[in-house]
């Protein structure tokens, strides 16, 4: 309850002032029926949007706890990689816009909790199809979801003694809804390969400098840093799936630091995708600190500052 209280608090700014969600070159072709659907009702209901993104934010960040509560990947239950989340997507407007890559996340987080449950399991050939045909469908969501499948098959690796037939199995998921959109597209006589294909892009982001971005960004990562030091400090006493637990996330951090590269547009909603489990990270470092005071310092700074941007600053427009 608190975790709702606080999520709702930071981001109000969010429902005063209504943003309608925007078509961009990575977004898929589900996306935009999805769009299509939602439209008529967002008419109605100026809000739609930013409740919809709300609900995201606040399942994700539900999901992100159990996770990490569930794997035992700290000395003890607590919401603070969920509160993490909360306050990590509160630093920019951009990452409270209902998007593709916002949608992706949820998807991910199955990802995630799947791969991990395959860890020490003799037979897991159907979750491995599950998890590909999860990342294809992201992929119709979001189109440069599709790099995820480096982390899957890394994740793969790290989790699970090599076996060829289960990385086929895997990538035969992933071609799954492809498939069946060809064949889709044929019987409406609309085949094109242009239109089956995804359009994967790279190149540098061009994003608009200012301070809110530089105070955002040292308040993501000065955290980071202080919970990747405690994760090192205490790899040694951690049991071994704790260790496969903590890899599996960097991997997905360094691969969510991609996306923004691919199919790029010179808007922040990409980077949402690296902050889940940069906000676990953020979690281990509130419950390890030493020095008590520092997650508390650490928490009202950002509050203040988020509050800051919201209503003294260019405010969430």
């Amino acid at each position: 309850m608190s975790l709702l209280i606080v999520g709702i608090l930071i981001k109000l700014p969010a429902f005063f002032n209504p943003h309608p969600p925007l078509l961009r070159e990575g977004d898929g072709v589900l996306y935009h029926r999805l769009l299509e659907i939602l439209q008529p009702a967002s008419a109605s209901f100026g809000a739609l949007f930013p409740l919809l993104a709300f609900v995201l934010l606040f399942v994700q960040a539900v999901t992100l706890t159990r996770f990490v509560n569930n794997h035992r990947m700290m000395a003890r239950p607590n919401y603070l990689p969920g509160l993490s989340y909360m306050v990590l997507t509160s630093l920019l407007p951009e990452w409270n816009y209902f998007s593709a890559p916002l949608l992706v996340n949820s998807v991910l987080l199955y990802v995630l909790t799947a791969l991990f449950n395959t860890y020490n399991r003799p037979q897991a050939r159907g979750t491995i199809f599950n998890i590909g045909l999860a990342l294809g469908i992201a992929s119709f969501l979001f189109v440069p979801s599709l790099v995820f499948g480096l982390w899957i098959l890394l994740a793969l690796a790290i989790l699970r003694p090599f076996r060829i037939d289960e990385w086929l199995l895997c990538l035969l998921g992933i071609t799954t809804p492809f498939y069946f959109y060809a064949v889709y597209i044929f019987l409406n006589d609309r085949w094109d390969w242009n239109t089956l294909l995804p359009h994967i892009s790279v190149a540098l982001p061009s994003l608009k400098q200012s301070a809110w971005l530089a105070g955002s960004i040292f308040l993501v990562m000065v955290p980071f840093m202080a919970g990747g030091y405690y994760i090192q400090e205490h790899l040694r006493r951690m049991l071994i799936h704790v260790r496969k637990a903590w890899s599996l996330l960097l991997l997905y951090l360094l691969v969510g630091m991609l996306i923004p590269f691919v199919n790029t547009s010179n808007t922040l909603e990409n980077w949402i995708m690296a902050l889940m489990p940069m906000a676990a990270f953020h979690g281990f470092a509130y419950f390890y600190a030493k020095w008590k005071a520092l997650p508390v310092i650490v928490f009202w700074l950002s509050v203040a500052f988020i509050l800051c941007y919201q209503y003294a600053g260019p405010g969430w427009i």
